[in-house]
């Protein structure tokens, strides 16, 4: 299932990212790797705040339909 559909609070596995090539790389880059356990925070004006290793990260819902969970 998508990221955005997850419920907060939940701890969540990247299974598999989304998109262009350029977008993988971006969400690599932020540490959204296959097999990274995430945490969805919060959900906020169409952003989803997610806690990635020790930091937050705020993207867009688009973007976090792009991560499979």
């Amino acid at each position: 299932m998508p990221l955005s559909y997850a419920d907060t609070d939940s701890l969540q596995v990247v299974k598999r990212i989304g998109g262009s090539p350029e977008v993988k790389r971006h969400l690599e880059n932020l540490g959204f790797n296959v097999g990274e356990e995430i945490k969805i925070i919060n959900t906020l004006g169409g952003n989803v705040i997610v806690r990635v290793k020790d930091s937050r990260i705020a993207i867009s819902d688009e973007m976090a339909r792009r991560i499979m969970v």
